[in-house]
């Protein structure tokens, strides 16, 4: 059973609904569950998340990528404390003022943890639905439709329940690809399989052609092995994280060389970095540096405790840092 799931009989926690949605928007099952019992073993309740520092969170979020969702999630946390008096507000509208928190999230919360009669459709409830009906559409022009098709489902009657169950049925049994039909219990009343349309709808979004962008990083050490960081600003792209200093991600393919520090050569290879809507490749330089007045130094046995993001680690181990 996964881990923010409630056993039969049992109430959900909301704080661990709260949390397992918010991981769970645009990141799968399988990368959430270890993160997610790190991450409420560090903050165990709404007002130990709260409390936290930003940074404190960031480093807790590390490996789950969409860091935004990770400063929304800790400002949520401290609205729910002072406005709410540390209880996860259980109707729809007030959960979707939370900072954070979309119309998708604050009706699985609602349902979930309290049993609201709302059907939050993710990827896997549109699938589901989108199948059972035979709704042949653009990707574009399925939410309207589909929106429609899931408030005809809404119920009082164990609501907790039918949300997380067309969840599990999307995932286990009407897979993207090789749907699972001879095990659906609506396999007699859905379209598609009458019609032989199961495992090509719903259509599949067009693909989103990625740039390509170039940069190159500048790992300096200090004369006592300390390495140089900045702080990424708190908005945008892996806001507030901690990185290595670089020029501009930019759509040329040329090294730069650093206005600050001496003795910088090149490292061979490159590192190479997917992100939702780029493709970023960058080089690294080593090299020497005493000051610098937009970053810090930090000693390399102690990166573990910095909030680094993937490309960060990356770099780092190209360079030969573990």
């Amino acid at each position: 059973m996964l881990p923010w799931r409630a056993g039969a009989g049992e109430r959900a926690d909301p704080y661990r609904v709260l949390v397992s949605e918010v991981m769970l928007q645009q990141t799968v099952v399988k990368t959430v569950e270890p993160r997610f019992h790190m991450f409420v073993n560090r903050f165990p309740a709404v007002e130990a998340l709260a409390a936290a520092s930003v940074d404190e969170v960031l480093h807790a979020w590390q490996g789950l990528g969409y860091y935004r969702r990770a400063r929304g999630l800790h400002r949520a946390a401290g609205e729910i404390v002072r406005n709410h008096g540390g209880h996860i507000p259980d109707d729809v509208e007030t959960l979707e003022g939370l900072p954070g928190i979309g119309a998708y999230t604050a009706r699985a919360i609602a349902a979930i943890a309290f049993n609201r009669p709302v059907v939050p459709v993710d990827g896997n409830v549109r699938r589901v639905l989108a199948r059972l009906a035979a709704i042949d559409r653009p990707a574009t022009k399925l939410a309207a439709p589909i929106a429609a098709l899931a408030r005809k489902l809404e119920s009082d009657f164990r609501a907790s329940d039918t949300a997380q169950a067309l969840m599990e049925l999307g995932a286990l049994c009407c897979r993207p690809a090789n749907p699972a039909c001879g095990t659906c219990p609506w396999e007699r009343c859905c379209r598609s399989r009458a019609l032989g349309l199961e495992t090509s709808l719903p259509r599949p979004p067009e693909k989103i052609r990625r740039p390509e962008l170039f940069a190159t990083a500048w790992l300096a050490r200090r004369s006592d092995g300390a390495i140089l960081f900045r702080r990424r600003p708190d908005e945008g792209l892996l806001g507030g994280l901690i990185e290595l200093p670089s020029s501009p991600w930019c759509g040329t393919n040329a090294i730069v060389e650093p206005d600050f520090g001496t003795g910088f050569a090149l490292l061979p290879g490159s590192v190479r970095h997917v992100f939702t809507h780029i493709r970023l490749e960058m080089r690294v330089m080593t090299g020497q540096c005493e000051t610098h007045p937009d970053g810090f130094f930090h000693p390399p046995d102690g990166c573990s405790t910095l909030a680094l993001p993937t490309l960060t680690r990356k770099l780092l181990r190209h360079a030969g840092l573990d």
